[in-house]
């Protein structure tokens, strides 16, 4: 990546994001941005609906009771609560990501749709947008946090940085002044106050912190967005200035990445979003997926096990930190407790990532003959692997072995979720939270012709636990 040291001399990018996410409308969305977008958007939901039941979301939840503002005009997901759009994008985006089961946009590792999301409803049901601006400024929030994102010198995430908070605050504030339809002054100002709220890092994966990234981003965009609106200014080379976010970030940027890119083509459309096939890390779902079908093909018992290695990119462990988990959300990020989930229980859904399930004397045996080692950079580079090469060498007791290598997961833009696929995940979900079959359904079907609503409170109305 090209990291420039000095100021792009086609004039402040922020600027030209704060002309594309003006100028930008559901016209504008190719037809595949549009699929993609509501595909995006059920997934996000799903998860969100779910991550409303976790810890760190009960805790939101009691802190918005706190500050004095019941009967606000946006909902929180999978309770009865409202509250202004800022508390309430925060609650959301926390629950969107409590359960590590949103999306990822693979090429920075991002979480791209939940700080989005979660603020651009939130604005939404305060104003009884329609479904159509909401795509769009989903579509445009989501595409400027992808582009941002890549733009950034990748010394951005060496240094610890977590991106799904830091660059999705830019899209979260992208998407509510598009749908608010500010003009690009104002754009470009929420974007400049958005830099100055751009945190959180990477030390606090596997605690409640790292949803609360997500939450952050999405209420830091409302009230970017609002404050703009208001008049408050910001510096237009909040991007790209010698103290600015890329430089400060990551020490570099490549602005090619932006000026001309924005939707050209659509981040969702190419290289496209994965979307998860478990609860955790996503780092470590090419390797549970493969580790499943050999389980299944062969009918093999963790009792047979002597030792399973796996071998990944040296930089994944950078992410899977907990070796020895003793949480549930040390466990999203354990390489050995994910695999040991699948091998002793077949499965690794909503309901095993819990500190029940990880502490289980059959778990903790199996996770103790994982043998877990990286490659080395040279070895990767000779073999041509991607960055989620992942092998697997079985060996049994009873000397039979099997070995394999994967390089994506399912829901990957390789091997994508089919509709029907993302549905059933949807009503996972959806059960888990305690949302009837019924109205799990409606949310499917109106999701589906979200373009057609005129008002978005059809939808979030659903999301309510007093629906």
């Amino acid at each position: 990546m090209n990291t420039s040291t000095v100021v792009d001399p086609g004039g402040a990018l922020a600027v030209h994001v704060a002309e594309f996410i003006a100028g930008t409308r559901y016209g504008d969305l190719p037809a595949q941005a549009r699929s993609s977008a509501k595909r995006a958007i059920l997934d996000t939901l799903g998860a969100g609906l779910a991550g409303a039941r976790a810890e760190a979301s009960a805790i939101l939840h009691r802190y918005v009771g706190t500050l004095g503002c019941g009967g606000g005009t946006a909902s929180i997901y999978g309770t009865a609560l409202r509250a202004p759009p800022r508390f309430a994008a925060l609650a959301n985006g926390t629950a969107m990501h409590a359960d590590d089961y949103d999306d990822t946009f693979h090429p920075s590792r991002v979480h791209s749709s939940t700080p989005v999301l979660a603020a651009v409803l939130a604005a939404a049901e305060h104003e009884g947008s329609s479904g159509r601006d909401v795509l769009a400024a989903f579509s445009v929030g989501a595409e400027v946090t992808c582009k941002v994102s890549l733009a950034i010198g990748s010394e951005h995430y060496r240094r610890g940085y977590h991106a799904t908070s830091t660059c999705g605050v830019f899209g979260a504030t992208a998407a509510v002044c598009n749908l608010r339809r500010v003009p690009p002054e104002a754009a470009c100002a929420a974007l400049g106050i958005a830099g100055s709220e751009s945190a959180g890092l990477r030390e606090n994966f596997g605690t409640m912190a790292k949803p609360l990234h997500a939450g952050r981003a999405a209420e830091s965009g409302v009230v970017a967005a609002s404050l703009a609106a208001l008049g408050v200014t910001a510096a237009p080379t909040i991007f790209e200035g010698p103290r600015g976010f890329f430089m400060a970030g990551g020490g570099g940027y490549d602005a090619g990445v932006l000026r001309g890119r924005l939707g050209n083509p659509w981040s969702y459309v190419s290289p496209g979003v994965s979307i998860k096939p478990f609860p955790s890390g996503n780092l470590v779902h090419p390797a549970m997926c493969k580790l499943r079908e050999l389980v299944l093909a062969h009918d093999i018992r963790p009792e047979e096990i002597e030792r399973i290695a796996v071998k990944s990119n040296r930089l994944l462990p950078v992410n899977l930190t907990y070796h020895q988990p003793v949480t549930g959300l040390q466990g999203k990020f354990s390489m050995e407790f994910c695999l040991a989930a699948i091998l002793t229980l077949r499965r690794a859904g909503l309901a095993e990532f819990t500190d029940a399930v990880v502490n289980r004397p059959d778990v903790q045996e199996a996770i103790r003959r994982i043998d877990y080692s990286v490659y080395s950079d040279a070895e990767a580079a000779a073999e041509k692997y991607v960055f989620l090469t992942t092998f697997l060498d079985i060996v049994l007791k009873d000397g039979r072995r099997f070995s394999a290598r994967a390089d994506a997961a399912k829901g990957s833009p390789s091997d994508p979720l089919s509709d029907g696929e993302l549905a059933e995940k949807f009503r996972e979900c959806a059960a888990f939270a305690g949302c009837p079959a019924e109205r799990a359904e409606k949310i499917v079907g109106l999701i589906g012709r979200l373009e057609e609503l005129h008002d978005v409170r059809a939808l979030t109305a659903l999301l309510r636990a007093d629906a």
